[in-house]
């Protein structure tokens, strides 16, 4: 397939290993983002900074090219762009993590808020940590972690604040170093603490989910998540 790399960070770099290795052809590498040259791109894979990612998944469904992002902080715009990719007939795909490791963590959280529903004395809260040049807080994946749980509980939405709030579901989140990324789950009671955790220990992993994902909306129209990824992989095996 012929990719366009759009945000040329350390993730895209990771990107355009993996693309080469498993024998695709990278059209463009888009770093300045009023660049609209994707050559003959079939594909576009996106990570770049929150203020400019709407614009260029735009750009790219205008172009009939279809769309993998896993930017975060950009989602006030999701329904825009999932209406306008229904009108235009294009396909996009968009996932706050691209980890395989990271959304089998999302189901055995799931699991666990739907026992922990019952046993009201113990308070949950989620702690995220990132490396200091991430601009969004908290995380995509925290915010997706967040709304499980509210799903599943007495929470009724989440919170940075440090305030005490029985309602509200706090998370905490850290900017610091070359952190790859830790989620955890942590339920307190009085005498117990259960905790559940992911952490990455390298970029490799959210590179290969977003390039696995671009390999599967190569035959495909619509809209998609990671779900359908990971269930066709299982299809597969």
């Amino acid at each position: 397939m012929n990719v366009a790399i759009i945000g040329y960070g350390k993730m895209g770099k990771e990107i355009e290993k993996i693309l080469v290795t498993r024998g695709h052809n990278i059209s463009a590498i888009i770093d300045r983002y009023d660049d609209t040259n994707f050559n003959n791109a079939e594909v576009a894979i996106i990570f770049t900074p929150p203020e400019v990612t709407y614009q260029q998944i735009k750009n790219c469904l205008e172009k009939n090219i279809k769309v993998i992002c896993g930017s975060t902080g950009w989602t006030k715009h999701l329904d825009d762009v999932k209406n306008y990719c229904k009108e235009s007939d294009g396909a996009f795909l968009y996932s706050p993590n691209f980890s395989i490791g990271v959304n089998l963590f999302y189901k055995l959280n799931d699991y666990l808020n739907s026992i922990m529903i019952d046993h009201k004395d113990f308070k949950t809260s989620i702690l995220e940590k990132h490396h200091a040049g991430k601009e969004d807080k908290p995380s995509g994946t925290a915010i997706k972690i967040a709304e499980d749980i509210i799903k599943k509980s007495d929470y009724n939405s989440w919170t940075l604040d440090k305030v005490e709030n029985n309602k509200r579901l706090k998370i905490r989140s850290e900017r610091k170093g070359d952190e790859k990324g830790h989620h955890s789950v942590i339920h307190t009671s009085e005498h117990d603490i259960i905790r559940i955790s992911h952490t990455a220990r390298s970029r490799y992993g959210f590179a290969l989910g977003a390039v696995i994902s671009a390999e599967f909306l190569m035959t495909k129209k619509g809209i998609y998540g990671i779900d359908d990824v990971i269930f066709n992989i299982k299809k597969e095996l």
